[in-house]
This record gives structure tokens, C-alpha cells and sequence, in this order.
């Protein structure tokens, strides 16, 4: 079997011991928590020690609308955080961890690539130090706890039709969205319609990412809202009494992972909600670690700007009290070719009008970051079919934007490839504040800021909500829930919900199918088009070809 380039770098890469890392962030021997020898948690009680320390600058690396050809987010984050180290700042990367669903799915692992990694690879794509499984615990012990007390009478009179909890699992399955359990008898309780998501679309997951430590994660957990009785009253995972076990299994994978880049540099990766069916951020509490520590701290939201850049910037930033500085907006040529309407199979040809018309997707992305009061830099992560005139038409178009675009090598040179890159952060940070501000206030209808991020931000001429999603929206602003953001669930193919419209559409609908609170996180989901909160594996999946060679080495992970 011929060995991805990719996985013989991360192979050949000479790492180091998670301490010596640790005093690159004077991080004391005594916060760290060892993982085997090149992972490590942060101890909490250190993280909380930090809270009076000044923040360095924080950065958002987002992208255009994703396509099959590739844009390299997680890539360029890890480039230009190596770049920032190489020009003389200290730099700190934060990530989100990989899922292991799109892992054995269609995407293979997300720890970068080429020589911008983070490592090491396999682990961090795998069971890492066990975050996600104790996630899917904690949710899976509050359903078990929701079932059990029906079981032995219902005291608090939960309506079974009305129980909204579902169970999760981190794996694409889609014969489990919808199921019915407790069959087989009296002994196994009352059969009921249930269902899961996948781990990262919990809202378990949310509040993870979410909390400030581990008082407000429990806070936070308690207020969810997992059924109603008959006459409409919200039951919580408190009612259940279930939030302080919860708390319990979440207590050691809330502290902090860190890890390193091919190039030494310290890596946070903790927490991965999806950035299309929830808010698509690393954990709030492995970003302020980075802020307290380092100069600058280089985040990724997933996606395209659209959504995890819209939800950084509407939700993290707004609840965790964060204040960006410059956001980072990915492209490729192969990517633009793409919105401009070529297929696939013929993007290696030099198309400068392709290119051009492509180049719409870019621009609105850069108007709606703009709109939150943030300078920008695109980085048009480089490919050897790339040619200087196809580059050229996006610098020109970028430039009468008033942004620049740098072509960046960091996939093969590191660091190297992406220092102009840093340097064009580095002027829109160095002693410079902007002035960020959320698309939406809080106060107002909810469906007046879902209209808010469709015309704003997707350039649609409205919402469609049929009338018992509407419905549902006034019994949560009755319910005291309407000052909330919102999390918009829809395709990240398209600013449109159908995934099919490429480009910079206009004139369009987005059709609300339906709307979920999530009082624990603290928004409200806003379910559009057809998108599904547990995928499916495609056709042929990478588990297909994930296999152990005769070393005992893992292939396919790429």
C-alpha cells in the first residue's frame, strides 16, 4: 500500500515530550497531566489561577464555502501559527478535536496536513484522551436517568410523547436518527420514539465548549431542558438530578489538551462541536488558556465564515467575553474554480475567468467578517497547478476590497510558507484594537435575528417559518428564552440551504423546518433545509481503506 505523503511526514516528525512544551507557556511541571509522552491536560486549578492575567491578540482563521477540491483551514491555522512563532511572537494554536465520524466518514482526519500539522496525528484523530467518550456518557446517563425515572413512577409527571433528549453516539449511523426503545416487555420500560445525534451535534457538547469552569459547566448542565410535562412545563437534567454526575464525568476532560505542531508549537486542541448543526468552536476554555499564555492565539471556526465564523463572532465571542482581533479567510484556486462553476475533474487547467466568477464567494465572505468590525487577510492556500495570473485575479479583486491576499506554501515549507501571511496579521494587531461587534443584538424576536444572519450575512430576501415553528418561538421567548442567540443548522456547501447553489447567491429563501432550545448553551437552534443532526456514512466510506500495516502502524487515517 503506497503511504500518504501527509502520514510519512507526521511519521518521520522528531516530537517533544509534552513538558518541554509546557515551559515554552511557563506552564509549571505541576499543572500538567501527562497523556502518554506527547499529550497533556492542563490542570483546571492552574487554568483558574491565570483568570487577572492581560489577553493576547485573538484570531480567526475561517474559510469560503467548503468543495470537494479542498481549502486547508485547520492546515493554514497550523501554518501561521508556526509562521507567528518563526517571525519572533509567541504564538498559541487552538483547535477543535476531530470527530471520529466524518474521521471513518468521507473527510479521513483533521489535524492539517503536508508540514502543518499538528501531532501526534493518529492519537489526536482517534480516541485522543477520551474527551468525546465522556461526553457521550454524560449525555447517554441523563437519557438512561430520564427513562429510569418514568420506570419507577414519573414524580414529576414527564409527558413520554414530549421528551426532547435523544441519545448520542460519535459515529455516522443513520439507522439510528430514529428508532423506538424499551421494547421487549414490561422489564425494560415504556417503548417510546428516540433517536441520537452524533456526539459533536450534542448539546452536551455545547455546554462543554462553552463553560468557564467547571462551576458554570455544571450550571450549565442543569438547565437543560429535556421534556415537558402535559401542560407544557419544561423538566431540566436538574429536575432529573442528573447535572452533579454529569459534572463527574466531565470533570477531567474539561481540563485543557495540549499537543504541538510539527514545528514545536503549542497546540490546544479540546472540544469539536460541527460548526453545520451546532456553533462549530473549540472550547472557550482552551481559548482563554491560549489568550493568558501567548501573544497571539491563532483559533479556527469550522466551515465557511457563513457559519463558524458567524457563530464564533455571534456566540463564543459574545458569551466568553472574547474580543478578536483580524480574522483569516481561506481559498484556494481549486476551490474558486469550483463557485465558478467547473467541475472537479477539470480544475487543473489555468481558468482565470473561473476564477473571477468564483471569486464572488470569497467577497462575501470578506464583506460579512467586515461587518463585525474586523480587519482581514485572506490566504489563498497554494497548489503546484496554481498559476501567477489565477492568483493575480484574486489579489487585484481582494485589493479593491481594500484586503490582502497572500498566497501562502505552508502545506510545504511550514512555518516558511506562511510568514508574509503572519506579517499581514501582524500589522492589524500590533498595538491595534478592532472594533468588533456581533452582527444581531440580543434583545428582539428570535426570529427577528434568524432574519438577521439570512439577509446579513447569506444575503437571502427572508425566512420561511411555517406556523408551528413559529409557534415554538414564542413559547420560548414566553418561557423567558428570546434574549439568546442563534444557531443556525444548515448545509456548509452553500449560503443557501440547498447544497447544490455554489457561489454568491441572492434573492433566496431560508426555510426554518424547525427550532430547537438548548437552554443549557444558551441559544436557540434554528434546524434549516434538510440538514440532519446524525450523518450518514457516503458510499464508500475511509473506513474502507483505515487499516493497521504489518508494523502495527495505522493507515488510511489521511
Amino acid at each position: 500500500m503506497s503511504v500518504n505523503p501527509d502520514l510519512e511526514i507526521a511519521r518521520a516528525a522528531k516530537l517533544r515530550p509534552s513538558g518541554e512544551l509546557a515551559t515554552k507557556l511557563n506552564i509549571p511541571d505541576a499543572a500538567i497531566e501527562p497523556y502518554g509522552k506527547y499529550k497533556a491536560k492542563i490542570g483546571l486549578d492552574f487554568v483558574s489561577s491565570l483568570q487577572d492575567r492581560p489577553d493576547g491578540a485573538l484570531v480567526l482563521v475561517t474559510g469560503i464555502n467548503p468543495t470537494p477540491a479542498g481549502e486547508g483551514k485547520t492546515t493554514t491555522t497550523v501554518g501561521l501559527g508556526d509562521a507567528l512563532n518563526r517571525i519572533g511572537k509567541s504564538a498559541a494554536i487552538c483547535l477543535r478535536e476531530p470527530s471520529l465520524g466524518p474521521s471513518f466518514g468521507m473527510k479521513g482526519g483533521a489535524a492539517g496536513g503536508g508540514y502543518a500539522q499538528v501531532v501526534p496525528m493518529d492519537q489526536i484523530n482517534l480516541h485522543f484522551t477520551g474527551d468525546f467518550h465522556a461526553i457521550t456518557s454524560a449525555n447517554n446517563l441523563l437519557a438512561a436517568m430520564i427513562d429510569n425515572h418514568i420506570y419507577w413512577g414519573n414524580s414529576l409527571g414527564i409527558d413520554e410523547r414530549r421528551i426532547s433528549w435523544r441519545r448520542c453516539l460519535d459515529m455516522n449511523d443513520r439507522s439510528l436518527r430514529s428508532i423506538v426503545g424499551s421494547l421487549g416487555g414490561v422489564a425494560n420500560g415504556f417503548p417510546r420514539e428516540d433517536g441520537f445525534d452524533i456526539t459533536v451535534a450534542s448539546e452536551v457538547m455545547a455546554v462543554f465548549c462553552l463553560a468557564r469552569n467547571l462551576e458554570d459547566l455544571q450550571e450549565r448542565l442543569g438547565k437543560m431542558i429535556v421534556a415537558q410535562t402535559r401542560d407544557g412545563k419544561n423538566i431540566t437534567a436538574r429536575d432529573i438530578k442528573a447535572d452533579g454526575a454529569m459534572s463527574v464525568l466531565l470533570k477531567d476532560a474539561l481540563a485543557p489538551n495540549l499537543v504541538q505542531t510539527l514545528e514545536g508549537s503549542p497546540a490546544f486542541v479540546h472540544g469539536g462541536p460541527f460548526a453545520n448543526i451546532a456553533h462549530g468552536c473549540n472550547s472557550v476554555m482552551a481559548t482563554r488558556l491560549g489568550l493568558k499564555l501567548a501573544d497571539v492565539v491563532v483559533t479556527e471556526a469550522g466551515f465557511g465564515a457563513d457559519l463558524g465564523g458567524e457563530k464564533f463572532l455571534d456566540i463564543k465571542c459574545r458569551q466568553a467575553g472574547l474580543q478578536p482581533s483580524c480574522a483569516v479567510i481561506v481559498a484556494t484556486v481549486r476551490a474558486l474554480k469550483m463557485h465558478g462553476g467547473i467541475a472537479r475533474n477539470a480544475l487543473g487547467p489555468e481558468n482565470v475567468e473561473a476564477v473571477k466568477k468564483g471569486i464572488a464567494n470569497l467577497a462575501r465572505h470578506v464583506e460579512n467578517m467586515q461587518k463585525f468590525g474586523l480587519p482581514v487577510v485572506v490566504a489563498v492556500n497554494h497548489f503546484t497547478s496554481d498559476t501567477p495570473a489565477e492568483f493575480e485575479a484574486i489579489r487585484q479583486a481582494m485589493a479593491a476590497q481594500g484586503v490582502e491576499a497572500i498566497s501562502c506554501t505552508h502545506w510545504a515549507h511550514g512555518g516558511a510558507g506562511a510568514e508574509a501571511l503572519a506579517h499581514a496579521v501582524v500589522k492589524h494587531i500590533d498595538g491595534k484594537k478592532a472594533a468588533y461587534k456581533p452582527l444581531y443584538p440580543l434583545e428582539g424576536k428570535l426570529a427577528s435575528k434568524i432574519e438577521a444572519i439570512a439577509k446579513g450575512i447569506y444575503r437571502a430576501d427572508g425566512i420561511s417559518v411555517p406556523d408551528a415553528v413559529a409557534r415554538r418561538l414564542k413559547a420560548f421567548e414566553d418561557a423567558g428564552f428570546g434574549e439568546v442567540p442563534v444557531c443556525i443548522a444548515k448545509t456548509q456547501y452553500s449560503q443557501t440551504s440547498d447544497p447544490t447553489v455554489m457561489g454568491a447567491p441572492t434573492g433566496h429563501t431560508l426555510p426554518v423546518r424547525e427550532v430547537r432550545l438548548s437552554a443549557g448553551a444558551g441559544f436557540v437552534v434554528a434546524v434549516c433545509g434538510d440538514i440532519m443532526t446524525m450523518p450518514g456514512l457516503p458510499r464508500v466510506p475511509a473506513a474502507e481503506s483505515i487499516m493497521l500495516n504489518a508494523e502495527g502502524e495505522i493507515e488510511g487515517l489521511f
